[in-house]
C-alpha cells in the first residue's frame, strides 16, 4: 500500500475520535479527553499537511517537503503539550471537579484500539521509511499508550467514584508522551536540515 494511501487511512482514524473525544471530555469534566482531542485535531492537522507534502516530494521532486512537514509537526506537538502539562498542574493544585470514570474509559479505550489499528495500517517499517512516516508512526504509537493510560484512569475512577485528580495525571501523561515524542522527532529534524539533506532515519 502506498504511503499516501496509509496515511490517509491513519487521518481518517483520527478525525472520526476528534468530536467523540471532545464531547466526552465536556461532558465528563476531563481534561485528558479534552486533551486526547486536541492532540487528535494537531495529528489530524499534521497528517493533513503530509499529504501535501509526499504529493510535492512524489510528483514535483521537493525531497525536503516532508522534513518541513515534521518540523511543524514537532513544533505544534511541543505547543500542545505545554498548554495540557499547564492545564493539568492548575487541577492539581486547585483541586478537580468531579469526573464521570465511564465516558473517560469508553472514549479512551476506543481511542486506544484504533491508534493501534493505525499503526498497524502503517507497518512495522513505516519508521525507516523516511522521517516523516517516521514521525507519524510515532505519533501514532504514543497517541495509543496515552489513550490506554487515560482509558485506565477512567476505570479507577468509575470503581471509585473519586479520586479525580487521576484525570489530571493522566492529562499530565499524555502531555509528557507527546512531548518525548516531539524532542526526538524535532532532533532529527535538526540534524536533517544541519545536513541539507533530506534524513532517512535507520532502524531502531
Amino acid at each position: 500500500m502506498s504511503q499516501s494511501r496509509r496515511v490517509t487511512l491513519v487521518l481518517l482514524l483520527n478525525v472520526v475520535m476528534i468530536g467523540g473525544l471532545v464531547v466526552a471530555g465536556l461532558t465528563a469534566h476531563s481534561l485528558a479527553l479534552i486533551s486526547e482531542g486536541a492532540d487528535f485535531f494537531a495529528d489530524s492537522a499534521a497528517l493533513a499537511l503530509g499529504l501535501l507534502a509526499i504529493h510535492l516530494r512524489d510528483r514535483h521532486r521537493h525531497e525536503h517537503a516532508t522534513t518541513w512537514v515534521a518540523l511543524i509537526n514537532g513544533v505544534w506537538l511541543v505547543v500542545l503539550s505545554v498548554w495540557v502539562t499547564i492545564a493539568a498542574l492548575v487541577r492539581l493544585i486547585h483541586g478537580s471537579p468531579e469526573v464521570h470514570g465511564r465516558p473517560v474509559l469508553i472514549a479512551s479505550a476506543i481511542a486506544a484500539l484504533l491508534m493501534f489499528v493505525a499503526a498497524a495500517i502503517l507497518g512495522a517499517d513505516a519508521g525507516s521509511e523516511d522521517l516523516h512516516m517516521r514521525s507519524i508512526l510515532l505519533d501514532t504509537l504514543a497517541d495509543g499508550a496515552a489513550a490506554a493510560v487515560v482509558a485506565i484512569a477512567g476505570a479507577v475512577i468509575a470503581i471509585t467514584g473519586r479520586w479525580y485528580w487521576l484525570d489530571a495525571a493522566a492529562a499530565c501523561l499524555v502531555s509528557v508522551i507527546v512531548a518525548v515524542s516531539a524532542v526526538r522527532l524535532l532532533g532529527d529534524v535538526l540534524h536533517a536540515l544541519r545536513l541539507g539533506e533530506a534524513y532517512v532515519p535507520e532502524d531502531d
